[in-house]
């Protein structure tokens, strides 16, 4: 067997095997919180789309750091969030191979936009889903839903509503609703769960209903696709010499003769990027309300001007936003427009940047298309003056 030069880590993380594409655009919640039951009953995730990033500065208030007391500009993740509409439960039980799905209650008016997601072609088809199921209804008196939800509260150790984004509310190409299961939590018994996700339904559940300001969650989101890469790409090693025969962006050796087969351990070309991924404590610097001008702006304390959240011109690709909307610290995975399932955080937070007060002292609007250079349109022409 042969031996190298020098020795060195490998390239590239096992970690994240098998690099492949994501089967689904949206995030999948594949872990839910622990259940409290000391707490109220609520929710524990919600879906928006990623806008864009701009930047803030604040002041760092860390005692006994280098930072404390001075001004910090960091990087923020804008993420569009109108409300969702809650449209069904779904109740787990307990087996001997893990929870399984007992039995699913719908509500008795659904959008179009979430009827959508039960056909392939929404043109052609003859939108009848749901008309016989919606007859339990009007039937005896709805005995048969009341009778489902008995069956729940009685043999179901986790219950999770479905809840579909609304669509008409955003300015994207899309009309079909993104649905998803979201747990609840919290609640004495396993009734007030379920009361709690009755009492939702066709009710829109709100951001800040879940989540708020200063709390650290997880962001899980598909990443942005580069479709098939070579091995110098996707897994980082290094080019072999200039003059190496038929071509240098290669591996080497890719293993011994014995075993005769390839290692899944060895850096092979394959699909990068498109790659489902869970961002762990994002910190929440801020809930901006539609409708309300001091939480939907970008006005702080220190910088009273008066300005929309939105850049000059609007975010790239993706336009202007006009529903609420939850700011976050760094980036998050994904392009712009994509949907981003957003979840409480699974462990309590201790670290200091979890307990730390976030106070906005501004907010870059600036365009963001070129080297932005004015805050407001208004400064754009006190500044430029008349034009021919």
């Amino acid at each position: 067997m042969s031996h190298r030069k020098f020795e060195a880590p490998r390239h590239g993380s096992l970690g994240f095997l098998p690099k492949k594409r994501a089967r689904r655009v949206t995030g999948k919640i594949k872990t839910f919180p622990k259940d409290d039951a000391s707490k109220p009953a609520h929710l524990t995730g919600f879906v928006g789309y990623k806008a864009g990033m701009t930047h803030i500065l604040r002041d760092v208030d860390k005692p006994g750091s280098k930072l404390h007391k001075k001004e910090s500009c960091e990087a923020v993740t804008l993420i569009e969030t109108p409300p969702m509409i809650v449209v069904g439960i779904v109740g787990y039980a307990k087996t001997s191979t893990g929870l399984r799905a007992y039995n699913t209650v719908w509500a008795e008016h659904l959008n179009d936009e979430v009827k959508r997601v039960f056909y392939k072609n929404w043109f052609k088809s003859k939108k009848k889903c749901f008309t016989r199921y919606v007859k339990q209804y009007s039937e005896n008196g709805g005995e048969a839903i009341k009778k489902q939800l008995e069956d729940m509260k009685k043999n179901c150790c986790a219950i999770r509503i479905l809840a579909h984004t609304q669509m008409r509310k955003l300015h994207l190409r899309q009309k079909k609703a993104h649905l998803k299961e979201i747990q609840v939590n919290g609640g004495k018994t396993i009734a007030d769960k379920v009361d709690f996700a009755y009492n939702l339904f066709e009710k829109p559940v709100e951001i800040d209903s879940i989540f708020s300001k200063d709390e650290m969650i997880d962001a899980i989101g598909v990443s942005k696709g580069h479709g098939t890469e070579g091995v110098v790409t996707r897994w980082g090693v290094s080019r072999l010499p200039r003059k190496t025969h038929r071509g240098l962006r290669k591996v080497a050796c890719i293993g011994a003769w014995h075993p005769a087969r390839v290692s899944s351990t060895v850096a092979r070309v394959g699909q990068h990027g498109y790659h489902h991924r869970t961002e762990a404590n994002k910190k929440v610097y801020r809930i901006g309300k539609a409708g309300n001008e001091d939480s939907h702006g970008a006005m702080t304390d220190f910088d009273p001007t008066k300005k929309g959240i939105n850049p000059m011109g609007g975010f790239p690709h993706y336009g202007v936003i006009r529903e609420d909307y939850i700011m976050l610290k760094g980036c998050v995975v994904g392009t712009k427009k994509r949907p981003i399932t957003l979840r409480k955080s699974l462990f309590k937070q201790t670290s200091r940047n979890a307990q730390e007060e976030i106070k906005l002292k501004f907010i870059d609007t600036s365009s963001k298309f070129g080297m932005g250079r004015f805050q407001t349109s208004e400064e754009k022409a006190k500044f430029l003056g008349r034009l021919k």
